[in-house]
């Protein structure tokens, strides 16, 4: 499975390393610059932990049980070559993660490849071709053979859509480099993915300020528009609302 000369542009975008993510220090660097920080969303009902201590009560209003399922705790990080189990709060814009089945995506994202593994980055093809949803690949991950044909996400408790998100392999054995928002979750299948949009930068957080979580209805039509400005304000300044574009073309 090769990638297409627009993903390779996007992880070029944020100075991100697909075969062997950030260093440490440039994970830490990120994090502690300007526009970077802790990979945390403020809950929808933000008071001190003593309140919540002599209120219990704060705790089981429906946004906020709603909030807590979907936090990830962790996640599976490329960082200095190695894949690594990594405290959420710690990613930042350009790092590159693995999501499986069961997974809670731990930050906006955006997907680079079906499956498990490294697919061939020097191999970069055009994006002309269409999705196939019975194309057929796979990989050998620890002695398990595993289908590239399609990812499922659901994002139901964070924009509302209500059905999981199919995204398939393409007949040319590249993958639509679909958004993937913090706290939806993986039903079915492993990809590679970029992350786009860190803590009160994604689709969650802007959500939340802006009084619209939890969803009353579909807002998965709008968050297209949150995802680009999201794209604007990335870490470099020079990035800009094409970023979200090469998303868009597929």
């Amino acid at each position: 499975m090769p990638i297409t000369e627009h993903q390779q542009e996007l992880l070029s975008r944020h100075g991100a390393n697909y075969t062997n993510g950030l260093t440490t220090s440039e994970a830490s660097s990120r994090r502690n610059s300007t526009n970077g920080g802790l990979n945390k969303v403020q809950k929808p009902i933000n008071c001190p932990s003593w309140v919540c201590c002599l209120l219990p009560c704060i705790n089981h209003i429906p946004s906020m049980k709603q909030f807590r399922y979907v936090q990830p705790d962790d996640a599976e990080v490329l960082r200095d070559g190695r894949w690594i189990r990594y405290d959420a709060a710690s990613l930042v814009l350009g790092d590159i993660v693995r999501l499986a089945e069961g997974d809670v995506v731990p930050a906006d994202c955006v997907v680079i490849s079906l499956g498990m593994e490294h697919v061939d980055a020097s191999s970069i093809v055009g994006d002309d071709e269409e999705d196939v949803g019975n194309a057929t690949s796979a990989v050998a991950n620890n002695g398990i053979i595993e289908s590239l044909t399609e990812l499922t996400v659901d994002s139901h408790y964070i924009t509302g859509e209500t059905k999981p998100k199919h995204i398939p392999c393409r007949a040319n054995q590249t993958v639509q480099p679909a958004l993937l928002y913090y706290g939806s979750r993986v039903l079915e299948g492993a990809c590679i993915a970029l992350v786009t949009g860190c803590g009160e930068r994604t689709i969650l957080a802007k959500l939340i300020k802006e009084g619209r979580w939890p969803p009353k209805g579909d807002l998965s039509g709008e968050v297209e528009e949150i995802g680009r400005m999201n794209m604007d304000e990335s870490t470099n300044d020079d990035y800009d609302s094409s970023g979200i574009a090469l998303v868009q073309r597929y």
